[in-house]
């Protein structure tokens, strides 16, 4: 599904925001990324949605590698992801159901096939009696539903939830982990970043750390130099 080998992004020819990280993560697998601020956490999201692509070294992610890929193939590796962002990033000037919708209007998708998706996603995260609502109206664990909710309308591969506990209180926090469990356990891959260890803490998924652009946990020593495409 994902596999880093010895990736290491450089800006300015000078600083090293990863060095040398390698490590894999599997189909339907999921798994902590952590680190202080400033670890790199950022910079290892953008190369998995190839956002950013290595100084050296190579990332191969849902099909594409960062060797290969090209420009036009972007908008389709990313369609085979979805993204739960901590600052909700929703459309203000759009009820629930308008923003989940763009999700699939932007793929072109039919209208009725728009709103049998966006219902259902909307009742898989609990929030069907909230579809006419705007973001201003609703709690931040629900914004951070409907979040969710946008993320995975089209079914994507990947689940990235880049710290989406990090503006809500700790008991809507855990709601919400629990909810990308549920997602996870239909065969989704979701990796969630966070600074809550107390909350992650009871779990035993694998956990990726990073340290100053360092992987310092979480390596796969199964690792091998090119990537064959074999891994879906």
């Amino acid at each position: 599904m994902i596999e880093f080998s010895h990736v290491t992004k450089e800006y300015d020819g000078r600083y090293q925001a990863l060095h040398d990280v390698s490590f894999t993560i599997d189909k339907a697998e999921f798994v902590f990324l952590t680190g202080a601020s400033g670890a790199g956490k950022t910079t290892l999201f953008k190369h998995i949605h190839m956002e950013e692509l290595p100084t050296s070294g190579q990332v191969f992610s849902c099909g594409y590698d960062s060797t290969t890929i090209k420009h036009k193939d972007l908008p389709y590796l990313r369609r085979k992801m979805g993204i739960v962002f901590q600052d909700f990033r929703l459309l203000h000037d759009r009820n629930i159901y308008q923003n989940v919708a763009f999700a699939l209007r932007v793929t072109g998708k039919p209208e009725k096939l728009v709103k049998r998706k966006v219902f259902e996603v909307l009742a898989q995260t609990g929030l069907s009696h909230k579809v006419s609502n705007y973001p201003y109206q609703l709690s931040g664990g629900e914004q951070q539903r409907v979040c969710i909710a946008r993320a995975i309308v089209n079914d994507p591969w990947l689940l990235i939830a880049d710290e989406p506990t990090g503006n809500i209180d700790k008991e809507v926090s855990l709601e919400i982990f629990h909810l990308l469990q549920t997602i996870n356990s239909w065969g989704t891959t979701v990796i969630m970043s966070t600074h809550d260890l107390e909350l992650i803490e009871p779990y035993h998924y694998r956990r990726i750390e990073l340290s100053r652009g360092k992987l310092i946990r979480g390596a796969d020593s199964t690792i091998k130099p090119k990537f064959t495409g074999a891994h879906l």
